[in-house]
């Protein structure tokens, strides 16, 4: 037998150490080489280690959220016979050690009870009156049955085989308990989620690790080092998305254009005007890039957090192209696919909540970006119309539009409160006259 001691290996890019997010093993387990062992994150991407060897793992390095230097040790498995020579390349392995067993301590016999003394005899006393028969315990009352609590017999049944009183589950609404009533009933009372039966639940602590951890220290170092700046404006969109309908319906095989491809092309039009919104800025060596072309950061929320896959080149892209590239890498962000080069070298954000996008945000500055975009969520409202082009009519009047604000939030350093206003001024005028956006 001997130990074999596995290190972090060079993940390559210049990569000094990595966060460990999720362990695959523990000690005692039995490992085959080529298996998944743990999952680690780096500044550009989350890495799975595998076993060069087969063995038992005898020891691990580090928790979740610890941080590994390469070549520091990572684990260390026992096993049979010598360690593989090309295992040995990778990291150093030493003579097995078996801890000797240590000699269990010695019991002390116990001492014998020394024996009790037998108790003097009492003179016999009249025999005591036969106790009166105690009552027969009353039969054990079983719950009311739930005829009075609405549900369906299926609902019902599964009640049943949980052992949940139907009366004790609230109804979320018109007084019928759902399949969903008993899911949210069985998560609270499991500590797993929200109980509309308002009784407390225990406190949770959650470890903040691997990208949530990412997230955290990127938005506290743009808020401490960026002074921010939001500006806000209104667009009418009832065009936009009537250009949009017409598109969709004679889209033959191409992908169904969402809004987002529409405003990065207005956006794209503009940025060669408005250079200093397209741009990075080093403030160590205080240097400012503008870049030529615009890889758009796309802000995506997946299920472990906010990732920001970029569209290269979305200036030379069309609105097929575009919709194309934007369904691939938001699909390839959520499920974990994407490449380390598709999720860096953004030089500008658009960030989108879509149908939750309320009526303002502010969004943060994806550093070292100096600007980043927020459509907001599209809402009906009545608005005055003018019957002339450029409101030269003679008269106006009351139509149902359309209404879409859009933020954009700037790094005050290097774009000017009324520079970021003139752009999202011009994105106005291209989107509320979309014939623009196809223009070359």
């Amino acid at each position: 037998m001997a130990k074999f001691t596995f290190n972090m290996p060079d993940v390559g890019e210049g990569v000094a150490e990595a966060e460990i997010v999720e362990w695959h093993v523990k000690v005692g387990d039995r490992v085959e080489e080529d298996q998944h062992l743990v999952d680690v994150m780096t500044d550009k991407a989350t890495i799975d280690i595998e076993s060069p060897v087969a063995g038992k793992v005898i020891e691990v390095a580090g928790e979740l959220g610890d941080t590994i230097a390469v070549g520091a040790m990572l684990l260390v498995i026992e096993v049979e016979g010598e360690v593989p020579d090309d295992a040995q390349d990778e990291s150093a392995s030493e003579p097995a050690h078996q801890p000797e067993a240590e000699p269990e301590p010695e019991t002390a016999p116990e001492p014998e009870p020394e024996p009790e003394p037998e108790p003097e005899p009492k003179p016999s006393a009249a025999p005591a009156p036969a106790p009166a028969p105690a009552p027969a315990p009353a039969p054990a009352r079983e719950p009311e049955p739930d005829r009075k609590v609405l549900a369906s017999p299926a609902v019902r049944k599964r009640a049943r085989d949980l052992g949940i009183d139907l009366a004790e589950v609230k109804p979320a609404e018109d007084g019928r308990v759902r399949h969903g009533d008993l899911d949210q009933f069985i998560a609270y009372n499991s500590g797993g989620g929200f109980s509309p039966a308002g009784a407390t639940r225990a406190d949770e602590e959650i470890k903040v690790i691997g990208l949530r951890k990412r997230i955290a220290q990127n938005m506290a170092a743009a808020k401490r080092n960026i002074p921010h700046f939001t500006y806000v404006e209104e667009c009418d969109v009832t065009a936009l998305e009537a250009m949009r309908s017409d598109l969709n319906a004679n889209r033959g095989s191409r992908p169904k254009l969402t809004l987002l491809p529409l405003l990065i092309t207005a956006f794209c039009k503009l940025i060669p005007q408005f250079p200093m919104i397209n741009a990075r800025y080093d403030d160590e060596a205080g240097v400012v890039t503008r870049h030529g072309s615009v890889h758009m950061g796309m802000a995506t929320q997946t299920d472990n957090g906010l990732m920001v896959p970029v569209i290269r080149d979305a200036q030379a892209r069309n609105l097929w192209q575009l919709a194309s590239e934007i369904a691939r890498l938001a699909e390839a962000a959520r499920s974990g696919a994407a490449k380390s080069e598709e999720l860096s070298g953004s030089t500008i954000t658009v960030t989108s909540l879509g149908p939750l996008g309320g009526v303002a945000t502010t969004p943060v500055i994806n550093r070292p970006e100096v600007a980043i975009i927020g459509p907001n969520r599209i809402v009906e409202r009545p608005m005055f119309v003018s019957d002339g082009p450029n409101g030269a009519g003679s008269g106006e009047r009351i139509e149902k539009r359309k209404l879409m604000n859009i933020s954009i939030s700037c790094d005050h350093r290097v774009v000017d409160g009324y520079d970021a206003a003139r752009f999202i001024q011009e994105v106005k005028t291209l989107i509320e006259t979309p014939v623009l956006l196809l223009q070359d």
